[in-house]
């Protein structure tokens, strides 16, 4: 078989390309580390480790997202230590209050400095984050939620709680509307409020009450109405359903401190009630905790005259005292619910590292060298490429005229 000069050259040159193509390409896998250079080197792994790329990418979104979670939920709650810090002094100015030394112008002196923590607690209620947007602005993070008004404190924003994907299959609140905090305040015992009446003029004060059967509570309005028998002196009371009108006892003898049970609840009245006075039992509302400063900054403001009006201000003072702690302990619900939040990050945070990790050995698993194979590889052809080099120098010249030399 003959063949030509130009086929032994076509053939050198062509498979020497090939080795060296080869070897190129090995270089570059142990100098990236990588076995796929392009989809074509490995299409079904390649497709694994594209999917991987994504997996971590979303993982590493996932990771800053907790991050702006943790730091909207930690600004959150460093705001509502300093209202739980704030309701407490404000709590021991109201117990302060209740001193029966205390004159007019000394409770006028503690309602001043109730105002400058009304006027603090304000400023805590529309406290920017490190953005500039109002916390507790729901949706509405752009202006102040709370404002004065002439008839006390108004929150114009929405119930919007800011969502923020946490995880793949989670999405966690990051904030909590003004009206969750500062506005939904149960009243008295959370299920009915006790109050006296304004023209009472007798000593008689009222307690909390409390709830003896849920089952027969009727979420009604009542009053208990005091009388004296003008011939004996004796002190009664009628228990009214206001509506629909409804008498439940008349002529109950009273005694100081005895329980007034009806329709599931139970009351105390103490001291001495005058001919007429009447306590009213409402069911619980909610009610914005500047209401409540609001009714104990007019308790303070009021001058007490005799009797009757040191029983207006235990009886306001009270009311206030109640109203305080059912306060502190929504704010309490609300910072208890985002420790748990910030619990929960911590949880998530864990599991994301996890994830890295197991998503990092898969991509490389998928995509990476094997580098003794391919340091073995690389030799073998670098050698194999300098034999083919040196048989084509051999082959190109051999020639006939050499052997008739």
């Amino acid at each position: 078989m003959r063949i030509s000069t130009n086929t032994i050259f076509d053939m050198g040159s062509r498979q020497i390309g090939e080795l060296q193509s080869d070897l190129v390409k090995t270089q570059q896998q142990i100098s990236t580390n990588r076995r796929i250079l392009t989809p074509a080197d490995d299409p079904v792994a390649a497709a694994g480790a594209l999917g991987m790329d994504q997996a971590i990418s979303i993982n590493d979104q996932f990771t800053v997202n907790r991050q702006n979670a943790k730091s909207a939920l930690s600004e959150e709650e460093s705001i509502l230590q300093s209202v739980t810090n704030l309701l407490q002094d404000l709590k021991t100015l109201t117990v302060n209050a209740g001193n029966a030394a205390l004159d007019d112008g000394q409770r006028k002196i503690l309602a001043n400095d109730l105002r400058g923590r009304y006027d603090e607690l304000l400023g805590l209620a529309n406290s920017r984050d490190g953005n500039g947007s109002h916390i507790f602005g729901g949706y509405q993070t752009g202006s102040a939620p709370f404002s004065k008004s002439a008839t006390g404190v108004l929150y114009g924003a929405d119930q919007g709680q800011r969502m923020l994907q946490v995880a793949a299959s989670r999405q966690m609140a990051i904030s909590d509307s003004g009206i969750s905090v500062f506005e939904n305040n149960r009243t008295g015992n959370g299920r009915f409020v006790n109050s006296a009446a304004a023209a009472n003029t007798g000593s008689g004060l009222v307690s909390m009450g409390a709830v003896t059967d849920s089952a027969q509570l009727t979420g009604r309005n009542y009053e208990i109405k005091f009388a004296i028998d003008a011939t004996t002196g004796a002190t009664t009371y009628d228990v009214n359903q206001i509506t629909p009108a409804l008498s439940l006892s008349i002529g109950t003898p009273y005694v100081s401190g005895q329980s007034i049970s009806f329709d599931g609840m139970r009351i105390e009245v103490t001291g001495t009630p005058a001919n007429g006075d009447v306590f009213k039992v409402d069911p619980s509302t909610d009610q914005s905790i500047f209401k409540t400063l609001d009714n104990l900054l007019n308790t303070l403001s009021t001058p007490v005259s005799g009797s009757g009006g040191q029983t207006k201000l235990t009886n306001g003072l009270n009311a206030a005292n109640i109203n305080l702690d059912n306060a502190l302990d929504n704010v309490t619900a609300v910072r208890t619910t985002i420790g748990s939040r910030l619990k929960e990050i911590d949880n998530l945070d864990s599991t994301g590292a996890d994830l890295k990790v197991q998503y990092a050995q898969t991509l490389s698993t998928l995509q990476d060298i094997d580098q003794v194979e391919a340091y073995s590889r690389f030799t073998q052809q670098q050698i194999t490429l300098e034999a083919a080099r040196q048989s084509f120098i051999k082959i190109s010249g051999l020639s006939l005229f050499n052997m008739l030399s």
